[in-house]
């Protein structure tokens, strides 16, 4: 059995230098008086200003089912943050599983659809970090999410011979697709949702759509997804603080980055409590139950936003020791930052030297 070694170093930073900077990256939050946001509450125009001499436009957006910020920094920002905003709304149309319109919502109900090339590819890469990952991550997982309540919030824990009739309408092997048509067709019973990896797409779609402006630097935060483009105005790196699992007032750490995303998944962000046991809406597909790896947050820096979005995922369900054993053989492509459910935190070498925290962590090898 292979052996993982993990150096352990005292973090020289703290995080309460990490808000000074304007352009530091926070989490980014919207109140409201009954504790409810809604699409109205978001549905606001782009605020143009200028900061340190340098032209910004920024904004909030509802969509995707969450909370979104944008921030663009450069003398056609107003036409790119329009531009961002339309691609948002337009992928999210594409892809959204509620939306009677939708690729997806059509294939879902009618078991088959005829897709354009953009939602073929996307599902395409779906499989093959599912196949990547050992079916770590599986988009045909969505009638358990169903079943668990964590796509309406009618919570609930299903029984064991629900879930074991779910388990078997899932998997790559339930799909298929005519190249010639280009009509896919679902087995019956089986549902997709790209969930999983359509905030990291979005994002990766918004860097291409900057190139086409005039921007200085940018950042977008989709649902805590942060994604970076280029580095702040001054030069110096995005910081980008990474919400701690265990308190949402605190953070896990911080990252400084340029032309990169990071993002986190844990099992904090979506939870109910049923007879005293927690359960959280990361499902492992092989049980069908939430997954129970021993790990609490993990976030992925990456050039590659639909990457990271999948991994966050994949990697929560795997565990640090698989995790670790992935990245090994995936180096090149991402780093990652996990905590495990008895508080320790462990990077990937990538991020030595750019993460801080206040907490000890540890460096794989």
């Amino acid at each position: 059995m292979k052996k993982f070694i993990y150096l352990t170093i005292a973090a020289a930073l703290l995080l309460s230098g990490c808000g000074s900077n304007a352009q530091s990256v926070q989490v980014v939050s919207v109140n409201d008086d009954d504790g409810e946001i809604t699409e109205e509450d978001l549905a606001t125009e782009a605020e143009t200003t200028y900061e340190n001499g340098v032209k910004v436009s920024k904004q909030y957006v509802f969509a995707m089912d969450t909370e979104m910020y944008l921030a663009i920094y450069g003398t056609e920002c107003e036409e790119a943050i329009e531009a961002a905003v339309e691609e948002i709304n337009r992928i999210d149309d594409l892809l959204s599983v509620g939306d009677e319109e939708s690729e997806i919502f059509v294939l879902n109900s009618e078991g088959s659809c005829t897709l354009s090339d953009e939602t073929y590819e996307l599902i395409e890469r779906a499989l093959e970090i599912g196949d990547l990952t050992a079916g770590a991550l599986d988009i045909t997982v969505y009638p358990l999410m169903e079943a668990w309540g964590f796509t309406t919030q009618d919570y609930r824990v299903p029984s064991e011979s629900e879930i074991k009739e779910l388990l078997e309408k899932m998997g790559a092997d339930k799909i298929s697709y005519d190249e010639d048509t280009k009509v896919m067709t679902l087995s019956e019973g089986t549902m997709i949702d790209l969930g999983a990896i359509a905030k990291g797409y979005t994002s990766s779609r918004l860097m291409e759509i900057f190139e086409e402006y005039d921007v200085n630097s940018a950042m977008v935060s989709l649902g805590g997804n942060i994604h970076v483009y280029g580095s702040k105005t001054d030069g110096s790196d995005w910081n980008v603080a990474i919400a701690d699992p265990e308190d949402s007032s605190k953070y896990l750490g911080a990252v400084k980055v340029s032309d990169k995303c990071v993002i986190t998944s844990g099992g904090y962000e979506r939870y109910f409590e049923e007879d005293g046991v927690v359960y959280h809406h990361i499902l492992d597909p092989s049980t069908g139950y939430p997954a129970d790896s021993g790990v609490i947050s993990v976030t992925i820096v990456s050039d590659d936003g639909t990457l990271a979005d999948a991994l966050s995922t994949s990697l929560f369900v795997m565990g640090l020791s698989k995790a670790t054993e992935f990245w090994e053989n995936h180096s090149d492509e991402f780093d990652f930052i996990i905590e495990t459910d008895d508080g320790e935190i462990y990077i990937t070498p990538g991020l030595d030297g750019i993460f801080s925290s206040d907490s000890d962590y540890n460096i794989v090898e």
